[in-house]
């Protein structure tokens, strides 16, 4: 399953993402995974989730975004969950394809039996429809 929480700058995604975070440690008999682009969650993210920098990994790119998240999920195979933060600021700002991107992690995530869950700085109407009948807006 995919969720996508929008909004612009200042909507108050991240916190909504730290929360949800919080409560996949909560729920999960796995590992949660919390992806940002630098290290800035180190204090608001509890302990139990590894959280990741993309940055530390020079990822750029959706294409080396989805290699990235394919390869953290082959290398634990207990992670239940991955929420990722400031997905347009590592992938990019074109939507298609975000929507493109999507569509691979949801057919990762189908295959794995694993939760993603993404903050993308846009609102729903403007984001390509298909997104949505592959994704949740939570």
């Amino acid at each position: 399953m995919i969720s996508l929480i929008l909004g612009h700058k200042g909507a108050g995604k991240t916190k909504h993402l730290i929360a949800c975070v919080n409560d996949a440690i909560e729920n999960s008999k796995g590992n949660v995974i919390c992806v940002e682009k630098e290290t800035k969650l180190t204090y608001d993210v509890n302990y139990r989730a590894r959280l990741i920098a993309t940055d530390d990994y020079e990822v750029k790119g959706y294409d080396a975004f989805y290699g990235f998240l394919a390869g953290v999920c082959a290398g634990d195979h207990d992670i239940t969950d991955v929420l990722v933060d400031a997905t347009l600021r590592i992938g990019g700002r074109d939507y298609n394809e975000l929507a493109k991107f999507l569509e691979k992690v949801y057919e990762l995530s189908s295959s794995q039996e694993k939760s993603f869950v993404f903050t993308v700085s846009a609102d729903k109407e403007e984001l390509p429809e298909s997104i949505f009948n592959f994704c949740q807006v939570i």
